[in-house]
């Protein structure tokens, strides 16, 4: 999996640094400046109606009555009262029948995923998740949008504001009652989405005596057995067409290679022509790694200290080590203790690839690993292993290693108590050894693999990920049609998440950083096909307008992207779908997230009801 964005500590994430603002510094602001634009069109509105003094008086009054009155005194029996009618509501309006609709999904689904894919695990768990997401948020949409507007336009909002119930009341009940029907039927999605992928990746395979092939050693002793599990063609339906390569010990005990992203574990019970083979269901599909990460940088091919190269691609999240050189990416990873990793160090990698020559394709590109104390200089013999474009490769390190003297000599040494320092810090150097050849990569390719985490539990904070979504896209649902109507507000709340989804584009675009320019200028090269790296010269009033805009309308983005959710970054499900636990920061991060806008909108919610003509 390639992370594309460091997972913060929520420490490093909510406070300012060097090079980023912090999310606390970012809430403080945005609030202060909604506050300031909402108060000065709020008194724009009611100076019109009533004259400057009398809307400045009008605007404090609202002010007031909200804080020492509505606020205060806002109870949630009432909230709960409200939430009841909701889900009444919603109810009436048939929502299950989204349940029945994804439910049908799923029981054609099996007709249009290809049964023999190299990863079956992330294709069906990648299907549920988004499949769930995308269902359920335009759920979401749908039953907040369309609430208050057919209440007011019926006339049946007369029945609760007769009732001594506060606006912001109003706003909460419906939030807390559409989420409560968006919590029941997730899941109810959640346990149908679990049972079908284990249903779909659910299989066994049968292994007769003529499969097995004895092994003996030099003396003609039996050393153990191997052999090869039958197709499905040859033996039975179960066995989804793929074979296995197995490989059993004197004990009795074994287990099949990993194909397909699994593998079996396999007994030979009893002896001779009597003896059976159980094996096992399948393991390793359904996982949820919990990766070490460590901190990156650069050897240049002189071996002193880079910044890595450039290979010409237009992504720079990726840096490039030039093969056949000194060059080296260096992790340097911190608090390794013997405790976390009793018998080695699993050490897994996903390098990219860049080749100025192919060669033979097929075969990779020869790399080195070597381990080295950050203390005391001494470094490990070369680990050699091939390495292959999208794929990843996994090696543990053992305790016992050749290790390198001055001399160039080697002695064993332990990798605790020799290549560790004193501090639990150890640094790993990725060298590509083929010239003309290189290695790409970014901080979180390599990392340790920690004991993994439990995947029914990961697979449910992805599902809470989604439902987080649902909350924020039911707020803005509901406080949006407080003041619109439901099809404006349906199509508002569409354009909130889709713009939430193309968040760090509209960042990128507002900041300069996307190639082409604001969004005019990107316009105007489109009609006349300028190309992107060439000034726009088409005339002087253009050349100056079209900036000048731009700038404008680039602060409305910068604007805009600072206020949006981020739902891109609330998709966990390829965390989920590659195998990777969770990061309990993220999910940390993405609760506190989604509470700010619950206070945030259901506070313009208020003011927007109350503002509000219902009287009709």
């Amino acid at each position: 999996m390639v992370l594309e964005k460091e997972i913060l500590s929520m420490f490093e994430w909510l406070l300012p640094s060097v090079d980023r603002m912090g999310a606390l510094l970012v809430f403080a602001l945005v609030v202060v400046g909604l506050i300031v634009v909402s108060l000065f069109l709020a008194y724009l509105r009611m100076a019109v109606l009533l004259g400057p003094a009398e809307g400045f008086y009008a605007v404090a009054k609202a002010i007031a009555k909200a804080v020492s009155d509505d606020f205060p005194n806002t109870s949630l029996r009432r909230i709960v009262a409200m939430a009841r009618l909701a889900v009444q509501e919603s109810l009436r309006r048939r929502v299950l029948v989204a349940f029945a609709l994804f439910a049908l999904i799923f029981l054609f689904a099996g007709w249009f995923l290809d049964p023999e894919s190299d990863h079956p695990a992330r294709l069906y768990l990648s299907f549920v998740l988004t499949a769930t997401e995308m269902l359920f948020l335009i759920l979401a949409v749908l039953l907040s949008a369309f609430s208050l507007p057919n209440d007011i336009k019926n006339k049946t909002i007369y029945t609760v504001i007769t009732k001594p119930v506060r606006a912001g009341e109003i706003v909460l009940g419906r939030i807390l009652g559409f989420s409560v029907i968006g919590t029941v039927l997730l899941v109810l999605m959640g346990l149908v989405s679990y049972g079908f992928v284990r249903r779909n990746l659910s299989h066994r395979h049968v292994i007769l005596s003529q499969d097995v092939e004895q092994i003996t050693n030099e003396d003609g002793k039996t050393v153990g057995w191997k052999g090869e599990t039958p197709l499905a063609s040859d033996a039975i339906a179960g066995e989804r067409a793929h074979r296995h390569e197995f490989s059993i010990g004197i004990n009795g005990l074994g287990q099949t290679d990993a194909t397909k992203d699994h593998y079996h574990a396999i007994e030979k019970v009893g002896e001779g022509e009597d003896a059976t083979y159980s094996v096992g269901s399948q393991q390793g599909a359904l996982v949820a790694k919990v990766p070490v990460y460590g901190k990156l940088r650069f050897i240049d091919n002189t071996g002193r200290e880079g910044q890595g190269i450039s290979v010409g691609k237009e992504w720079p999240y990726r840096k490039y080590i030039e093969g056949g050189s000194l060059a080296a990416a260096v992790w340097t990873f911190e608090g390794t203790t013997e405790d976390q990793f009793p018998e080695h160090l699993p050490l897994e990698m996903t390098i990219s690839v860049f080749r100025t020559y192919k060669g033979d394709i097929v075969s990779g590109v020869l790399g080195a690993i070597i381990v080295k104390n950050p203390t005391t200089g001494l470094r490990s013999e070369s680990i050699q292993f091939t390495a292959k474009e999208f794929a990843t490769y996994a090696h543990n390190l053992p305790r016992k290693m050749k290790a390198v003297r001055a001399d160039g000599t080697l002695f064993d040494c332990d990798l605790f108590e020799d290549l560790v320092d004193e501090n639990g810090n150890v640094e790993i150097w990725i060298q590509c050894l083929e010239p003309s050849q290189y290695f790409g990569m970014a901080a979180p390719d390599v990392y340790m693999r920690a004991e993994d985490g439990v995947f029914f539990w990961n697979f449910i904070k992805a599902h809470i990920s989604i439902w987080l979504q649902m909350v924020i896209v039911v707020c803005f649902g509901v406080t949006l049609s407080t003041f619109l109507s439901g099809s404006v507000t349906m199509f508002a709340t569409f354009v909130v998440y889709i713009a939430g989804l193309f968040r760090e584009f509209i960042m990128n675009v507002a900041t300069g950083e996307q190639v082409g320019g604001g969004p005019l200028e990107s316009l105007v090269r489109i009609i006349t096909q300028k190309n992107v790296s060439i000034d726009l010269d088409i005339n002087p009033v253009i050349d100056w307008l079209v900036p000048a805009i731009d700038t404008v309308l680039m602060a409305l983005m910068w604007v805009a992207a600072r206020v949006l959710p981020d739902f891109r970054g609330f998709n966990t499900s390829r965390f989920v779908a590659d195998g990777f636990n969770i990061n309990g920061n993220l999910m940390a991060q993405q609760c506190l997230t989604a509470m700010v806008f619950v206070l945030v909108l259901s506070v313009f919610g208020y003011f927007f009801l109350k503002s509000r003509e219902v009287a009709g």
